[in-house]
């Protein structure tokens, strides 16, 4: 069943209540006494007043903390003792957007509460908080949403068993390099459960998070489109005999004052995304990636469609000028469309793996390119590629000139040393040098393409700065609003140029610094199998077209098949390295295999990429280690056409494993290949749900590739 219903239903009074619907997806607030406040959700798309003299609202005694945010102010919670004062909506073919405004009475402040509905079972929340007075007010806490989830009748469910059996949470386990996508389920235990992200805790940990209720089979989902630090708080209170009460917090982390609102300033939180399926993880997966597509990462020029194939070299290669001409004519013959020049273009050729102290230099080295890097550009153009450069721009290392020149550009923290490379944002020259350097390097060398890496240590992001004021403030909030600023000019300014994201691999993956880019890296892991769970991962947080994952290199020759590196990216956004070194001929048995591969993606995947459904069909990480096998599937969205990756694992060889297609329609004919052997045979979509295809597994890290198309 689809349905792209939308509408907002207020329901006015003396405590007026605020009734959001987008699909089966249904959230209430109430403004109570001065207070707004969660009363609950309902995923089959009933207003929680249906039943209008017995309301199923949550019971806000329940809660210690039932407001739908939290903010304070200078050490006050302004949850409560708050007037409203109106309520607006507008309207369009696409979305529905409301504004709740409140004001303090113990602090002169104004809140809105900014609601946008799109159809899909998810929604968009962010507050503007205003400075109503003449005077410096502190931002010290700050719950972008909040309150009660559900309160349960185990009960009326006939369910007796133990309270840590109800719920499960989950979310990607490690905020490690190398690690990120590892996702799994945890029990729900009594008591509160957090998950933190970059304060507190490593870079690496996308902020996503579901619940799910096992009785019932609700999933909600939630992410924090937020690069700085966050949190997720879920509070389960819950008796042996009695009932259950969830709550739930998205949450903005730093120390404190996370920021320092001026007179009369108006300040913006991060978006939390979040929603509410009747279904299972992949229902509400490709609920959130409708959202993500149509909402969120809706800007004209970075649009996620055109996912043209990459490829390119780093300082793991010699990067002269000929090597380099050798790998652009072996892409180009393999299927390539955009040759990028990785880190270590501005570093001499006795230092190209030294190149984070070059960070900030930004020109090429004339003893690795004599004729200038536009040498490179123009046989890159000559044959049938785009060009590409790699850069740094947040981060400025020893050896760079406006560094040295400008020490006061580098943050200082809490023992007055300074960053490491940390360019500071929040000082508006260095900002604006970092603009205009990115400005120049697009139009100076010519680019196609614009690889941003961002590889500052996330303790750096954390310091304090000097407000001027008697007083500092985390400068974590300010700085990252510039950064999304100056991107998001940038990809307005250079429309035609791809702005491609990194950040040490997956270090900066979330919805608000994706705004801006047209897909980004999700680790630079590449060595199976922690690249397979990556994949897998990662495809939850991100549509499969935004993901890029990497053929070949970084080291991924040791460990797997050249098939299981291959389909590890043919239901994202491919990008190729080298097979064989510049002086050393290619093997024409696995060049003709990366050919055929790489037009197997554009003939079939790709085109339908950009609104598929994607199907996890062994979502956790460590079940899928248990069992030895991962499967991930991507499909059209009329079912016309669809493929599947099946992936055996560490120690994993020898068995059979049977696969369904979920991306199929039932009463269809599908043609079915399986690229190892090529063979193709006719099957209905009825025999495929209910039998499969059985695929024999030889040996660990093997892989197939299925493909399957409507006739």
């Amino acid at each position: 069943m689809k349905n792209s219903y939308f509408g907002i239903y207020y329901q006015q009074g003396e405590n007026p209540v605020f009734c959001f619907r987008s699909a089966e997806a249904v959230y209430e607030e109430q403004f109570y006494n001065g207070s707004l406040i969660s009363c609950g959700w309902n995923a089959a798309g009933y207003p929680l007043n249906l039943l209008s003299g017995f309301p199923s609202r949550l019971d806000k005694r329940r809660f210690t903390e039932p407001f739908a945010f939290n903010v304070e102010i200078d050490g006050i919670s302004l949850d409560f003792n708050l007037d409203f004062v109106g309520f607006e909506t507008e309207k369009t073919d696409e979305s529905e957007t409301s504004v709740l405004t409140l004001e303090s009475r113990v602090r002169p402040i104004r809140i809105r509460v900014i609601t946008v509905l799109d159809g899909t079972a998810m929604f968009t929340r962010r507050l503007e908080i205003e400075n109503l007075s003449d005077k410096y007010m502190n931002i010290s806490r700050l719950s972008v949403i909040g309150g009660g989830v559900e309160t349960l009748d185990k009960g009326r469910l006939g369910y007796d068993e133990k309270p840590d059996e109800i719920y499960s949470v989950g979310y990607f386990d490690s905020d490690k390099w190398g690690k990120e996508g590892f996702f799994n389920w945890h029990k729900l235990m009594t008591g509160v459960t957090c998950v933190d992200t970059r304060f507190g805790r490593d870079r690496f940990r996308h902020p996503l998070l579901f619940i799910k209720n096992n009785l019932t089979g609700k999933i909600w989902s939630a992410q924090l489109g937020w690069s700085g630090g966050c949190r997720f708080t879920v509070d389960f209170n819950a008796q042996p005999d009695g009932d259950s009460h969830i709550s739930f917090k998205a949450e903005i982390t730093s120390h404190n004052p996370m920021y320092v609102l001026a007179p009369n300033e108006v300040f913006t939180t991060p978006e939390v995304h979040i929603g509410l399926v009747s279904g299972g993880l992949d229902d509400a997966v490709n609920q959130m990636h409708s959202h993500v597509r149509k909402s969120v990462l809706n800007v004209p020029e970075a649009d996620g469609s055109q996912l043209l194939v990459g490829a390119g070299m780093d300082a793991e290669h010699d990067m002269g000028v000929e090597t380099t001409k050798v790998f652009i004519e072996r892409f180009a013959d393999l299927g390539a469309e955009v040759f990028i020049v990785d880190a270590g273009w501005v570093c001499p050729p006795d230092k190209q793996t030294c190149w984070d102290e070059y960070n900030g230099i930004n020109v090429p080295d004339e003893k690795r390119y004599p004729n200038g890097i536009g040498e490179i550009v123009d046989y890159c153009h000559e044959k049938g590629m785009k060009f590409g450069l790699w850069v740094d721009i947040e981060s400025l290392g020893d050896l760079c000139g406006a560094r040295n020149e400008h020490p006061e550009w580098l943050a200082e923290n809490v023992f007055g040393e300074k960053a490491r490379r940390f360019l500071d944002f929040t000082v508006p020259e260095a900002a604006k040098w970092a603009e205009d350097e990115l400005a120049r390097i697009i139009t100076e060398y010519r680019l196609d393409l614009l690889r941003v890496d961002y590889n500052t240590d996330y303790t750096e992001y954390f310091n304090m700065r000097d407000t001027g004021i008697g007083y500092p403030e985390c400068l974590n909030l300010r700085h990252f609003n510039a950064v999304y600023g100056m991107y998001s000019r940038l990809k307005k300014r250079f429309p035609e140029v791809i702005f491609e994201n990194c950040a040490g691999g997956g270090g900066r993956t979330d919805l608000g610094i994706m705004k801006s880019f047209n897909h980004t890296w999700v680790s630079d892991c590449q060595c199976a199998p922690d690249s397979v769970y990556i994949t897998n991962g990662m495809t939850m947080a991100l549509p499969p077209e935004r993901v890029d994952r990497l053929f070949a290199g970084m080291g991924c020759h040791n460990y797997g098949s050249l098939g299981i590196q291959m389909r590890n990216t043919m239901l994202t956004h491919m990008t190729l390295n080298v097979i064989a070194p510049s002086d050393a001929p290619m093997n024409d048995g696995m060049a003709e295999f990366v050919r055929h591969s790489v037009k197997v993606y554009k003939d079939i995947v790709r085109p339908f990429l950009p609104d598929s459904l994607v199907f996890h069909h062994t979502p956790e990480t460590e079940k899928a280690k248990a069992e030895g096998i991962m499967i991930l599937e991507v499909a059209s969205s009329d079912k016309s056409v669809g493929a599947a990756t099946v992936m055996s694992l560490v120690n994993s060889g020898d068995k059979t494993v049977v696969f369904k297609p979920k991306g199929i329609d039932k009463s269809k004919t599908y043609s079915v290949t399986l690229d190892n052997d090529n063979e193709t045979f006719t099957v209905s979509g009825r025999e495929l749900s209910v039998n499969g295809i059985v695929i024999d597994i030889p040996s660990s890290l093997y892989s197939e590739l299925i493909i399957y198309k409507v006739i």
